[in-house]
């Protein structure tokens, strides 16, 4: 066993195909020593003797054959992003991320465009990838079942399953992802990071294609249809809790406690809350707190949220939320007819 300079650094000694002993170098993640220390624990092996991957990150298994490929994958555990634009915030773990945000936020040149959407793109190979959508061509293979697919990462997404391989795995939660691209969208759960920015209404989401389904709030699209009425959504899941509901009457979720019947299990846990008393969702500005998602953020926008558009026309109290602007004129009422109730006595 062959050790480095640091104990977070290790060389592993793992057998070649033909039974010999190879040298790796393991590099894991130290809260405590930068990524430069990493890079210089890692010494340069012969490849003869340590094989074509010798450098293995210690978090997560992941192998490479080159130094600077591992330096660059451990960014995705410490979450340092040394490539930064110059023209906004953004910033990315990989230079070639960088290169293409440049060309779409900022450079505006997308050369290559599909001739049946009008979809653009900077790059020829994405407009190639896209074209399939519309060719329904799948040219990727699995080689265990008769699974195809459009896109190489959605084939290697679904061979996990028959491995059951998951060589990514978070430092922060356990979580474990087949692809690099599935945990660094997963570590957006701990980062908060929300680096898709809807143009309409400063909306931010931690993947592309929630942005996507929140841009249908704005052109009004709705894909997702009903087939047996004229019912349609912007989400395929209002889809099916409407088909559950409205054309199967099915409602196979139930409540232990009180009998109530739900068409989805999110429901039901919703539901649960009425009992158990727990109020998960909690304002950040105040020690307020709720079971629904809903009723926060009527709270932010009635307590804490500057824009209050709705005004009283016989006092100054202005409020964000019809409700309490009616509730408050009730009040204005009831003390008009006290005062007439004065007057007359």
């Amino acid at each position: 066993m062959a050790t480095a300079g640091h104990g977070s650094h290790t060389g592993v000694e793992q057998n070649r195909s033909d039974g010999s002993p190879a040298e790796v170098f393991q590099i894991a993640c130290d809260s405590k020593s930068s990524d430069a220390e990493h890079q210089t624990a890692a010494q340069k092996v012969n490849f003869k003797n340590a094989g074509e991957k010798p450098f293995m990150c210690g978090e997560c298994g992941y192998r490479t054959a080159h130094r600077s490929n591992l330096s660059r994958h451990m960014r995705t555990h410490t979450g340092e992003k040394s490539y930064t634009c110059d023209q906004c915030e953004y910033s990315t773990i990989r230079k070639s991320q960088l290169d293409c945000h440049i060309a779409t936020k900022h450079g505006g040149d997308k050369p290559y465009m599909c001739g049946e959407c009008g979809y653009r793109t900077v790059e020829k190979s994405k407009l190639s990838v896209h074209m399939r959508t519309h060719t329904g061509e799948k040219p990727y293979k699995c080689d265990q079942c008769d699974y195809s697919a459009a896109k190489k990462y959605t084939l290697v997404t679904h061979q996990a399953t028959h491995t059951g391989d998951k060589p990514y795995m978070c430092g922060e939660c356990g979580y474990r992802a087949a692809q690099r691209s599935s945990l660094s969208q997963h570590m957006r759960t701990h980062t908060g990071e929300k680096p898709y920015k809807c143009g309409e209404c400063g909306f931010r989401a931690a993947l592309k294609s929630d942005l996507a389904r929140h841009m249908r709030t704005h052109t009004g699209e709705k894909p997702y249809k009903c087939d047996q009425c004229d019912y349609s959504a912007t989400q395929k899941y209002s889809v099916d809790i409407h088909k559950a509901a409205i054309h199967s009457g099915e409602k196979p979720y139930m409540c232990g406690e009180c009998g109530y019947r739900a068409t989805q299990r999110s429901t039901l846990s919703k539901h649960m809350r009425t009992h158990t008393g727990e109020k998960p969702y909690k304002c950040d500005q105040c020690e307020y707190s709720t079971a629904q998602k809903v009723n926060l953020d009527r709270h932010i926008a009635a307590k804490h949220t500057r824009e209050k558009r709705l005004m009283c026309g016989e006092c100054d109290f202005r409020t964000a939320r019809k409700s309490t602007l009616s509730k408050h004129k009730r009040a204005h009422m009831n003390e008009n007819d006290q005062s007439d109730l004065t007057v007359t006595k």
